[in-house]
Protein backbone atom coordinates (compact mmCIF):
# COMPACT_ATOMS: atom_id res chain seq x y z
CA UNK A 1 0.00 0.00 0.00
CA UNK A 2 1.29 3.49 -0.65
CA UNK A 3 0.60 6.92 0.08
CA UNK A 4 -0.88 7.45 -3.45
CA UNK A 5 -3.71 5.46 -2.82
CA UNK A 6 -6.17 5.50 -5.70
CA UNK A 7 -9.31 6.35 -3.96
CA UNK A 8 -7.77 8.89 -2.10
CA UNK A 9 -10.16 12.12 -2.83
CA UNK A 10 -8.11 14.93 -4.93
CA UNK A 11 -7.91 17.97 -2.23
CA UNK A 12 -10.26 20.25 -4.58
CA UNK A 13 -13.46 17.78 -3.90
CA UNK A 14 -12.19 16.57 -0.34
CA UNK A 15 -11.93 20.47 0.50
CA UNK A 16 -15.25 20.83 -1.13
CA UNK A 17 -16.93 19.11 1.70
CA UNK A 18 -16.24 21.67 4.16
CA UNK A 19 -18.52 24.52 4.45
CA UNK A 20 -18.55 27.54 6.24
CA UNK A 21 -20.65 30.32 8.17
CA UNK A 22 -19.86 33.97 8.73
CA UNK A 23 -18.33 34.88 11.72
CA UNK A 24 -20.04 37.55 13.25
CA UNK A 25 -17.79 38.81 15.47
CA UNK A 26 -14.75 39.66 12.66
CA UNK A 27 -13.48 42.98 14.58
CA UNK A 28 -12.89 40.10 17.78
CA UNK A 29 -9.72 38.16 18.37
CA UNK A 30 -11.61 34.85 19.95
CA UNK A 31 -10.11 31.32 19.60
CA UNK A 32 -12.43 28.61 18.46
CA UNK A 33 -11.12 24.33 19.62
CA UNK A 34 -12.76 21.67 18.28
CA UNK A 35 -11.92 18.17 19.50
CA UNK A 36 -12.09 15.30 17.13
CA UNK A 37 -11.96 12.23 18.99
CA UNK A 38 -12.59 9.50 16.67
CA UNK A 39 -9.75 10.40 13.27
CA UNK A 40 -9.27 7.07 11.07
CA UNK A 41 -7.09 6.58 8.38
CA UNK A 42 -4.88 3.30 7.19
CA UNK A 43 -1.04 2.91 7.66
CA UNK A 44 0.62 3.03 4.05
CA UNK A 45 2.62 0.58 4.80
CA UNK A 46 1.13 -2.35 6.74
CA UNK A 47 -2.59 -1.09 5.78
CA UNK A 48 -3.58 -1.53 9.60
CA UNK A 49 -6.11 1.30 10.83
CA UNK A 50 -4.71 4.46 12.92
CA UNK A 51 -6.61 5.94 15.33
CA UNK A 52 -6.22 9.43 16.46
CA UNK A 53 -7.25 12.78 18.40
CA UNK A 54 -7.32 15.51 16.05
CA UNK A 55 -7.47 19.07 17.80
CA UNK A 56 -7.95 22.34 15.98
CA UNK A 57 -7.41 25.36 17.48
CA UNK A 58 -7.75 28.58 15.62
CA UNK A 59 -8.58 32.59 15.48
CA UNK A 60 -11.33 32.88 12.48
CA UNK A 61 -11.74 35.92 10.00
CA UNK A 62 -14.84 36.45 8.08
CA UNK A 63 -16.07 32.72 8.41
CA UNK A 64 -15.99 29.68 10.63
CA UNK A 65 -15.96 25.84 9.85
CA UNK A 66 -19.69 24.32 10.09
CA UNK A 67 -19.01 21.37 12.06
CA UNK A 68 -20.98 18.67 10.47
CA UNK A 69 -19.24 19.59 7.09
CA UNK A 70 -15.80 18.94 9.36
CA UNK A 71 -16.99 15.72 10.90
CA UNK A 72 -17.85 14.08 7.07
CA UNK A 73 -14.22 16.08 5.72
CA UNK A 74 -12.75 13.99 8.23
CA UNK A 75 -14.46 10.78 7.71
CA UNK A 76 -13.21 11.36 4.16
CA UNK A 77 -9.64 10.17 5.20
CA UNK A 78 -10.89 6.79 6.61
CA UNK A 79 -9.83 4.50 3.94
CA UNK A 80 -6.62 6.71 2.94
CA UNK A 81 -3.28 4.84 2.91
CA UNK A 82 -1.80 7.64 4.44
CA UNK A 83 1.35 9.14 6.78
CA UNK A 84 0.68 11.03 9.93
CA UNK A 85 2.94 13.88 8.72
CA UNK A 86 1.03 13.87 5.30
CA UNK A 87 -2.65 13.70 7.31
CA UNK A 88 -1.78 16.21 9.38
CA UNK A 89 -0.31 18.95 7.36
CA UNK A 90 -2.97 18.58 4.37
CA UNK A 91 -6.15 19.15 7.14
CA UNK A 92 -3.88 22.06 7.75
CA UNK A 93 -3.90 23.15 4.36
CA UNK A 94 -7.76 22.70 3.65
CA UNK A 95 -8.83 24.29 7.02
CA UNK A 96 -6.19 27.96 5.69
CA UNK A 97 -7.99 27.50 1.71
CA UNK A 98 -10.85 27.69 2.92
CA UNK A 99 -11.59 29.49 5.80
CA UNK A 100 -8.14 32.05 5.36
CA UNK A 101 -8.09 32.08 9.42
CA UNK A 102 -6.15 34.69 10.91
CA UNK A 103 -3.96 32.05 12.74
CA UNK A 104 -4.61 28.07 13.22
CA UNK A 105 -3.09 25.28 14.92
CA UNK A 106 -3.72 21.36 14.32
CA UNK A 107 -2.28 18.45 16.58
CA UNK A 108 -2.96 14.89 15.79
CA UNK A 109 -2.68 12.74 18.55
CA UNK A 110 -2.47 8.64 17.43
CA UNK A 111 -3.10 5.77 19.32
CA UNK A 112 -0.12 3.83 20.29
CA UNK A 113 1.30 1.34 17.67
CA UNK A 114 3.90 -1.14 18.48
CA UNK A 115 4.57 0.96 21.45
CA UNK A 116 5.34 3.71 19.91
CA UNK A 117 2.66 7.06 20.18
CA UNK A 118 3.13 9.84 17.46
CA UNK A 119 1.31 13.55 17.86
CA UNK A 120 2.12 15.75 15.08
CA UNK A 121 1.38 19.39 15.90
CA UNK A 122 1.24 21.90 12.47
CA UNK A 123 0.94 25.90 12.97
CA UNK A 124 -0.09 28.64 10.05
CA UNK A 125 -0.72 32.16 10.77
CA UNK A 126 -2.14 34.82 8.76
CA UNK A 127 1.04 37.11 7.33
CA UNK A 128 1.31 40.57 8.62
CA UNK A 129 -0.05 43.05 6.56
Amino acid sequence: MTTNNPSMQSDKSRRDILEVFDNTFPNRDYEIETICPEFTSVCPKTGQPDFGVIEFRYVPDEVCVELKSLKFYLQSFRNDGIFYENVTNTILDDLVAKLAPRKITVTAKFSPRGGISTNVVVNWEKPAN
